[in-house]
Protein backbone atom coordinates (compact mmCIF):
# COMPACT_ATOMS: atom_id res chain seq x y z
CA UNK A 1 0.00 0.00 0.00
CA UNK A 2 1.39 3.41 -0.97
CA UNK A 3 1.59 6.22 1.56
CA UNK A 4 -0.71 9.18 1.12
CA UNK A 5 0.85 12.57 0.33
CA UNK A 6 0.06 13.66 3.89
CA UNK A 7 1.83 10.65 5.37
CA UNK A 8 4.84 11.24 3.13
CA UNK A 9 4.97 14.88 4.23
CA UNK A 10 4.74 13.92 7.91
CA UNK A 11 7.56 11.41 7.53
CA UNK A 12 9.70 13.98 5.73
CA UNK A 13 9.08 16.60 8.42
CA UNK A 14 9.94 14.18 11.24
CA UNK A 15 13.14 13.20 9.43
CA UNK A 16 14.04 16.84 8.79
CA UNK A 17 13.62 18.00 12.39
CA UNK A 18 15.42 14.96 13.78
CA UNK A 19 18.43 15.57 11.56
CA UNK A 20 18.20 19.33 12.19
CA UNK A 21 18.57 18.70 15.94
CA UNK A 22 21.68 16.62 15.28
CA UNK A 23 23.05 19.28 12.94
CA UNK A 24 22.56 21.97 15.57
CA UNK A 25 24.42 19.81 18.09
CA UNK A 26 27.29 19.42 15.61
CA UNK A 27 27.38 23.17 14.96
CA UNK A 28 27.56 23.85 18.70
CA UNK A 29 30.83 21.87 18.88
CA UNK A 30 32.51 24.27 16.42
CA UNK A 31 33.59 27.84 17.10
CA UNK A 32 34.89 30.85 15.21
CA UNK A 33 38.57 31.68 15.68
CA UNK A 34 39.27 28.14 16.84
CA UNK A 35 42.97 28.31 15.90
CA UNK A 36 43.54 31.84 17.22
CA UNK A 37 45.96 30.61 19.90
CA UNK A 38 47.09 27.19 18.71
CA UNK A 39 47.93 28.15 15.08
CA UNK A 40 47.25 31.86 14.47
CA UNK A 41 48.15 31.80 10.76
CA UNK A 42 46.12 28.69 9.89
CA UNK A 43 43.41 30.38 7.83
CA UNK A 44 45.89 32.71 6.10
CA UNK A 45 48.00 29.74 5.02
CA UNK A 46 44.99 27.98 3.51
CA UNK A 47 43.89 31.20 1.81
CA UNK A 48 47.33 31.66 0.24
CA UNK A 49 47.30 28.14 -1.21
CA UNK A 50 43.78 28.58 -2.59
CA UNK A 51 44.45 32.01 -4.11
CA UNK A 52 47.58 30.77 -5.85
CA UNK A 53 45.88 27.69 -7.29
CA UNK A 54 42.60 29.34 -8.31
CA UNK A 55 44.39 32.30 -9.92
CA UNK A 56 46.15 29.76 -12.13
CA UNK A 57 43.09 27.56 -12.72
CA UNK A 58 39.62 28.79 -11.68
CA UNK A 59 38.30 25.26 -12.10
CA UNK A 60 40.15 24.25 -8.96
CA UNK A 61 37.96 26.61 -6.94
CA UNK A 62 34.86 24.88 -8.25
CA UNK A 63 36.48 21.53 -7.47
CA UNK A 64 37.23 22.49 -3.86
CA UNK A 65 33.66 23.70 -3.22
CA UNK A 66 32.38 20.44 -4.70
CA UNK A 67 34.89 18.50 -2.58
CA UNK A 68 33.49 20.12 0.58
CA UNK A 69 29.95 19.12 -0.46
CA UNK A 70 30.96 15.55 -1.32
CA UNK A 71 32.85 15.21 1.95
CA UNK A 72 30.06 16.52 4.18
CA UNK A 73 27.27 14.50 2.55
CA UNK A 74 29.15 11.22 3.15
CA UNK A 75 30.00 10.47 6.83
CA UNK A 76 29.77 14.18 7.64
CA UNK A 77 32.52 16.79 7.31
CA UNK A 78 35.41 14.55 8.40
CA UNK A 79 37.79 14.67 5.41
CA UNK A 80 37.01 11.06 4.50
CA UNK A 81 37.02 12.24 0.87
CA UNK A 82 40.79 12.85 1.14
CA UNK A 83 41.86 9.35 2.19
CA UNK A 84 43.63 7.33 -0.50
CA UNK A 85 42.51 3.83 -1.34
CA UNK A 86 44.56 0.88 -0.16
CA UNK A 87 44.54 -2.70 -1.51
CA UNK A 88 42.46 -3.70 1.52
CA UNK A 89 40.13 -0.69 1.45
CA UNK A 90 38.96 1.16 -1.67
CA UNK A 91 38.08 4.71 -0.57
CA UNK A 92 35.46 7.36 -1.42
CA UNK A 93 37.73 9.30 -3.75
CA UNK A 94 37.70 6.33 -6.15
CA UNK A 95 33.92 6.19 -6.40
CA UNK A 96 32.74 7.16 -9.92
CA UNK A 97 31.04 10.21 -8.41
CA UNK A 98 34.50 11.49 -7.45
CA UNK A 99 37.01 9.89 -9.78
CA UNK A 100 38.21 11.29 -12.11
CA UNK A 101 36.09 14.44 -11.90
CA UNK A 102 36.87 15.73 -8.40
CA UNK A 103 39.76 18.21 -8.33
CA UNK A 104 41.76 20.22 -5.83
CA UNK A 105 43.42 17.56 -3.68
CA UNK A 106 46.84 19.06 -4.32
CA UNK A 107 45.70 22.42 -2.93
CA UNK A 108 44.68 20.78 0.34
CA UNK A 109 47.98 18.87 0.41
CA UNK A 110 49.99 22.07 -0.05
CA UNK A 111 48.18 23.89 2.75
CA UNK A 112 48.47 20.89 5.06
CA UNK A 113 52.21 20.52 4.46
CA UNK A 114 52.86 24.14 5.39
CA UNK A 115 50.62 23.91 8.44
CA UNK A 116 52.38 20.77 9.64
CA UNK A 117 55.72 22.56 9.38
CA UNK A 118 54.66 25.30 11.80
CA UNK A 119 51.77 23.76 13.79
CA UNK A 120 52.25 19.97 13.84
CA UNK A 121 49.07 17.92 14.25
CA UNK A 122 47.00 20.96 15.12
CA UNK A 123 44.85 21.87 12.10
CA UNK A 124 42.55 19.12 10.85
CA UNK A 125 42.18 18.23 7.20
CA UNK A 126 38.42 18.65 7.52
CA UNK A 127 38.85 22.25 8.70
CA UNK A 128 41.26 22.87 5.83
CA UNK A 129 38.59 21.76 3.33
CA UNK A 130 36.01 24.06 4.95
CA UNK A 131 38.42 27.03 4.91
CA UNK A 132 39.44 26.28 1.32
CA UNK A 133 35.82 26.12 0.13
CA UNK A 134 35.14 29.48 1.82
CA UNK A 135 38.24 31.02 0.22
CA UNK A 136 37.25 29.61 -3.19
CA UNK A 137 33.79 31.19 -2.87
CA UNK A 138 35.41 34.54 -2.15
CA UNK A 139 37.98 34.23 -4.92
CA UNK A 140 35.39 33.28 -7.55
CA UNK A 141 32.37 35.22 -6.34
CA UNK A 142 33.37 37.78 -3.73
CA UNK A 143 31.24 35.85 -1.23
CA UNK A 144 32.65 36.46 2.24
CA UNK A 145 31.82 34.48 5.39
CA UNK A 146 33.48 33.18 8.55
CA UNK A 147 33.95 29.47 9.15
CA UNK A 148 33.63 27.96 12.62
CA UNK A 149 36.28 25.29 13.17
CA UNK A 150 37.16 22.44 15.50
CA UNK A 151 36.40 19.52 13.21
CA UNK A 152 38.52 16.41 13.58
CA UNK A 153 39.36 13.88 10.90
CA UNK A 154 37.62 10.55 10.50
CA UNK A 155 39.48 7.29 10.06
CA UNK A 156 37.07 5.54 7.69
CA UNK A 157 36.44 5.98 3.96
CA UNK A 158 34.43 3.42 1.96
CA UNK A 159 34.25 3.51 -1.83
CA UNK A 160 30.57 2.61 -2.20
CA UNK A 161 29.15 4.97 0.45
CA UNK A 162 28.79 8.00 -1.87
CA UNK A 163 26.19 5.98 -3.79
CA UNK A 164 23.95 6.09 -0.72
CA UNK A 165 24.33 9.80 0.04
CA UNK A 166 25.27 11.96 -2.94
CA UNK A 167 22.33 13.12 -5.09
CA UNK A 168 22.57 11.85 -8.70
CA UNK A 169 22.18 14.44 -11.49
CA UNK A 170 18.96 12.67 -12.58
CA UNK A 171 16.90 13.54 -9.47
CA UNK A 172 13.80 15.71 -9.61
CA UNK A 173 13.04 18.53 -7.16
CA UNK A 174 11.10 16.35 -4.71
CA UNK A 175 13.87 13.74 -4.63
CA UNK A 176 16.48 16.46 -4.12
CA UNK A 177 14.44 17.90 -1.26
CA UNK A 178 14.35 14.51 0.44
CA UNK A 179 18.07 13.96 -0.09
CA UNK A 180 19.01 17.31 1.46
CA UNK A 181 16.48 16.93 4.29
CA UNK A 182 18.34 13.81 5.42
CA UNK A 183 21.32 16.11 6.04
CA UNK A 184 19.26 18.70 7.91
CA UNK A 185 19.10 21.14 4.99
CA UNK A 186 15.86 22.82 3.96
CA UNK A 187 14.32 23.09 0.50
CA UNK A 188 15.43 26.71 0.28
CA UNK A 189 18.99 25.77 1.30
CA UNK A 190 19.02 23.03 -1.34
CA UNK A 191 18.09 25.53 -4.04
CA UNK A 192 20.60 28.04 -2.68
CA UNK A 193 23.50 25.57 -2.61
CA UNK A 194 22.65 24.38 -6.12
CA UNK A 195 23.88 27.81 -7.23
CA UNK A 196 27.41 26.41 -6.89
CA UNK A 197 26.73 25.00 -10.36
CA UNK A 198 27.39 28.47 -11.73
CA UNK A 199 31.01 27.30 -11.76
CA UNK A 200 32.62 24.02 -12.74
CA UNK A 201 32.25 21.64 -15.64
CA UNK A 202 30.37 18.45 -16.36
CA UNK A 203 30.81 15.57 -18.81
CA UNK A 204 28.49 15.41 -21.80
CA UNK A 205 27.34 11.99 -20.60
CA UNK A 206 25.73 13.74 -17.60
CA UNK A 207 23.07 15.29 -19.83
CA UNK A 208 23.34 13.32 -23.10
CA UNK A 209 19.98 11.65 -22.51
CA UNK A 210 18.35 15.10 -22.69
CA UNK A 211 19.83 15.54 -26.18
CA UNK A 212 19.58 12.10 -27.74
CA UNK A 213 17.26 9.74 -25.87
CA UNK A 214 14.83 11.63 -23.68
CA UNK A 215 12.00 9.13 -24.10
CA UNK A 216 10.50 6.72 -26.61
CA UNK A 217 8.68 9.43 -28.59
CA UNK A 218 11.12 12.33 -28.62
CA UNK A 219 14.92 12.43 -28.61
CA UNK A 220 15.26 15.86 -26.96
CA UNK A 221 14.05 17.06 -23.57
CA UNK A 222 11.39 19.72 -24.33
CA UNK A 223 12.43 21.69 -21.23
CA UNK A 224 15.81 22.48 -22.83
CA UNK A 225 16.11 25.58 -25.00
CA UNK A 226 16.26 24.24 -28.61
CA UNK A 227 19.05 26.68 -29.52
CA UNK A 228 21.15 25.45 -26.62
CA UNK A 229 20.42 21.83 -27.53
CA UNK A 230 21.63 22.48 -31.09
CA UNK A 231 24.87 24.02 -29.79
CA UNK A 232 25.40 21.16 -27.35
CA UNK A 233 24.95 18.47 -29.98
CA UNK A 234 27.78 20.07 -32.00
CA UNK A 235 30.10 19.91 -29.00
CA UNK A 236 28.81 16.64 -27.54
CA UNK A 237 28.60 13.76 -29.99
CA UNK A 238 26.35 11.09 -28.54
CA UNK A 239 28.72 9.51 -25.99
CA UNK A 240 26.69 6.31 -26.02
CA UNK A 241 27.63 5.82 -29.68
CA UNK A 242 30.93 7.66 -30.09
CA UNK A 243 32.66 6.88 -26.81
CA UNK A 244 33.74 10.54 -26.76
CA UNK A 245 32.82 12.38 -23.56
CA UNK A 246 34.20 15.94 -23.33
CA UNK A 247 33.40 18.38 -20.54
CA UNK A 248 31.50 21.67 -20.82
CA UNK A 249 30.90 24.53 -18.37
CA UNK A 250 27.73 24.15 -16.31
CA UNK A 251 27.14 27.88 -16.77
CA UNK A 252 27.87 29.05 -20.32
CA UNK A 253 27.37 32.74 -19.40
CA UNK A 254 29.87 33.28 -16.54
CA UNK A 255 31.62 29.90 -16.22
CA UNK A 256 34.36 31.11 -13.85
CA UNK A 257 32.22 33.39 -11.69
CA UNK A 258 30.24 32.16 -8.68
CA UNK A 259 27.10 34.22 -9.14
CA UNK A 260 23.34 34.05 -9.65
CA UNK A 261 23.50 33.68 -13.45
CA UNK A 262 22.88 29.97 -12.82
CA UNK A 263 19.29 30.84 -11.91
CA UNK A 264 18.90 33.13 -14.92
CA UNK A 265 19.98 30.21 -17.08
CA UNK A 266 17.35 27.96 -15.48
CA UNK A 267 14.62 30.53 -16.20
CA UNK A 268 15.75 30.49 -19.84
CA UNK A 269 15.68 26.67 -19.93
CA UNK A 270 19.46 26.60 -20.28
CA UNK A 271 20.38 24.31 -17.39
CA UNK A 272 22.40 21.29 -18.46
CA UNK A 273 21.61 18.74 -15.76
CA UNK A 274 18.17 17.35 -15.04
CA UNK A 275 18.73 18.05 -11.33
CA UNK A 276 19.30 21.73 -12.17
CA UNK A 277 16.52 22.39 -14.67
CA UNK A 278 13.99 20.62 -12.43
CA UNK A 279 14.32 23.50 -9.96
CA UNK A 280 12.63 25.79 -12.49
CA UNK A 281 10.10 23.31 -13.83
CA UNK A 282 8.93 22.28 -10.35
CA UNK A 283 6.26 24.48 -8.67
CA UNK A 284 7.85 23.89 -5.25
CA UNK A 285 11.13 25.56 -6.24
CA UNK A 286 10.37 27.83 -9.22
CA UNK A 287 9.62 30.80 -6.94
CA UNK A 288 13.04 30.45 -5.29
CA UNK A 289 14.77 30.25 -8.66
CA UNK A 290 12.99 33.40 -9.80
CA UNK A 291 13.93 35.27 -6.62
CA UNK A 292 17.58 34.21 -6.82
CA UNK A 293 17.74 35.23 -10.47
CA UNK A 294 16.57 38.74 -9.58
CA UNK A 295 18.27 39.30 -6.22
CA UNK A 296 21.89 38.24 -6.61
CA UNK A 297 23.08 39.89 -3.39
CA UNK A 298 20.43 38.09 -1.36
CA UNK A 299 21.39 34.78 -2.94
CA UNK A 300 25.06 35.37 -2.09
CA UNK A 301 24.22 36.03 1.58
CA UNK A 302 22.04 32.94 1.71
CA UNK A 303 24.72 30.88 0.00
CA UNK A 304 27.25 31.89 2.64
CA UNK A 305 24.88 30.91 5.45
CA UNK A 306 24.01 27.61 3.79
CA UNK A 307 27.69 26.75 3.33
CA UNK A 308 28.32 27.31 7.04
CA UNK A 309 25.38 25.08 7.93
CA UNK A 310 26.43 22.38 5.48
CA UNK A 311 29.92 22.49 6.96
CA UNK A 312 28.52 21.42 10.34
CA UNK A 313 26.92 18.16 9.15
CA UNK A 314 27.86 15.28 11.48
CA UNK A 315 31.24 16.75 12.37
CA UNK A 316 33.75 14.72 14.36
CA UNK A 317 34.92 16.76 17.35
CA UNK A 318 36.19 16.59 20.92
CA UNK A 319 38.21 13.43 21.48
CA UNK A 320 36.73 11.60 18.49
CA UNK A 321 38.70 11.00 15.33
CA UNK A 322 42.20 12.41 14.96
CA UNK A 323 44.24 15.23 13.45
CA UNK A 324 45.95 13.59 10.49
CA UNK A 325 49.59 14.34 9.76
CA UNK A 326 48.96 13.63 6.09
CA UNK A 327 45.46 14.18 4.75
CA UNK A 328 45.71 11.13 2.48
CA UNK A 329 46.33 8.52 5.19
CA UNK A 330 45.23 7.86 8.75
CA UNK A 331 47.88 8.27 11.44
Amino acid sequence: MMKSDGAKLSTLLILFFTVLTLANASFASLKFGYYHSSCPHAEAIVRKAVNKAVSRNPGLGAGIIRMHFHDCFVRGCDASILLDSTPENPAEKDNPANNPSLRGYEVIDEAKAELESICPQTVSCSDIIAFAARDSAFKLGGIRYSVPAGRRDGRVSIKDEPNEHLPPFTLNARELEENFAKKGLSLDEMVTLSGAHSIGRTHCSSFADRLYSFNSTRPQDPTMDPRLAKQLRKRCPNPFDSGVDPTLPLDVVTPNRLDNKYYVNLKNNRGLLTSDQTLWSSPSTARMVRSNAIHGANWARNFAAAMVKMGSIDVVSGMQGEIRKNCRVVN
